[in-house]
């Protein structure tokens, strides 16, 4: 098992209590870092998180957010700034899901899809650009999906906001990269969480079939991928996408 040591690094983890993003969370724990883990509303998952890594309850901070409000974002960033003088890391893990097909699909449905997986993104990443900048150094990784390049019908609104957040990190990528801060993707296949338990399981079938491996990956192996990108093993590694699907 590669280990890493992240020992005296603050690393923030939005979507950081349930599912892809507490595997992401407390593998950054379990390799000495501070965490930041933002959750949009699910308090009890959060203080299940929390009590199930106590041991790590002194490197470990939970924060309310919907990343979607840009105002909240600011506010929260500007917390941040009291509490640490640099971020060493940002993990763009918080995303919904609201399938419905194009003829069917709510202007509603369609926004709030786009406003938390895209423009959230976008909020979150420029104001931790700022805290980045003048250290140079950073890390940002964005949790995307293979529906972004490959697209799954019923999920254009959820589509749309993960090619986003690809060409999102392309171009950003561009423009940080002299003060040697990495932005990339993982692209997570069908990993065995809450986020594709409530699909019918004929259609979890069918997508077991979609893998070469023939089953659903963990939250633990994207975890693993996420560390690997936000280390210095990493560091000549940028604007690209790191696919975790099982061969989807």
């Amino acid at each position: 098992m590669i280990t890493y040591d992240f020992s005296g690094q603050n690393m923030l983890v939005t979507g950081g209590t349930r599912g892809i993003g507490r595997a992401i969370s407390e593998a950054f724990l379990r390799s000495g870092a501070r965490v930041f883990a933002v959750y949009a509303g699910n308090r009890k998952a959060a203080e299940d998180f929390a009590a199930a890594n106590a041991e790590h309850g002194d490197r470990l901070s939970l924060h309310q957010l919907d990343v979607a409000d840009y105002g909240a974002v600011e506010r929260f960033y500007q917390w941040l700034d009291r509490e640490i003088e640099q971020l060493h890391g940002l993990i763009n893990n918080a995303g919904i899901r609201q399938d419905a097909v194009v003829g069917m699909m709510s202007l509603q449905e369609w926004q709030s899809v786009l406003d938390t997986n895209l423009t959230g993104v976008y909020a979150m990443s420029k104001l931790a650009i700022h805290k980045m900048l003048g250290r140079r150094y950073g890390r940002i990784i964005n949790i995307t999906s293979p529906s972004g390049e490959l697209g799954f019908a019923g999920q254009a609104n959820y589509a749309a906001s993960k090619a986003g957040q690809i060409a999102f990190a392309k171009s950003l990528a561009r423009e940080v990269g002299k003060r040697k801060i990495t932005v990339n993707c993982v692209s997570p296949g069908f990993i065995d969480t809450e986020f594709i338990a409530n699909l019918p399981e004929q259609q979890l079938a069918a997508y077991r079939q979609m893998v070469d491996l023939k089953r659903f990956g963990t939250a633990r192996e994207v975890a693993d991928s996420v560390l690997f990108l936000a280390s210095e093993e990493a560091s000549y590694i940028t604007g690209a996408t790191l696919h975790v699907t099982g061969g989807v």
